[in-house]
């Protein structure tokens, strides 16, 4: 009788619910770790988008704060108020759309707008973040954790 190589039926399902088991822990917590990086990079944008509107209301007194499109330009442009060339392509040209956040940039008045208010939104909620951010001329930015855009009144972030 000849001895025979290899592992048996058992022995592979083992493995194969060890392994099964392994990424059931391990896919949850890549989940979250890709909204928490969404979210930073949310922030992060809404952070430029302040220092941008209070970049273009210092170099343009004329017309205070304005809307993304204002802020951004294409690359190499010459700054005008039209198209002031501050803010990255990616933020200010639509569909707004970074890291799976819609960011937004409205409630501007008349010449000089001396306000304005600016939104990142998860574009799925739950999926690319779990988190609305909203930021003012007031420069805090501010978070809600229901599925609905924050507001003035919301937390601010620490």
């Amino acid at each position: 009788m000849r001895k025979q190589k290899g592992f048996s039926l058992i022995e592979l399902l083992i493995v194969v619910a060890i392994i099964l088991i392994i990424a059931a822990i391990a896919i949850p917590n890549l989940l979250r770790s890709r909204i928490a990086a969404n979210e930073a990079s949310a922030v992060g944008s809404m952070r430029t988008i302040n220092t941008s509107e209070l970049t273009y209301a210092n170099s343009y007194p004329q017309f205070g704060f304005t809307n993304l499109g204002s802020l951004g330009g294409p690359v190499g442009c010459a700054p005008l108020p039209t198209n002031a060339c501050i803010l990255d392509p990616v933020i200010s040209q639509a569909p707004n759309v970074k890291s799976g956040f819609t960011l937004l940039v409205d409630n501007i008045a008349a010449a000089p707008a001396g306000s304005y208010q600016s939104h990142g939104d998860p574009t799925t909620f739950g999926t690319t973040g779990s988190r609305h951010f909203f930021s003012d001329a007031s420069f805090v930015i501010r978070y809600q954790t229901n599925d609905v855009p924050a507001t003035v009144n919301d937390s601010a972030l620490q």
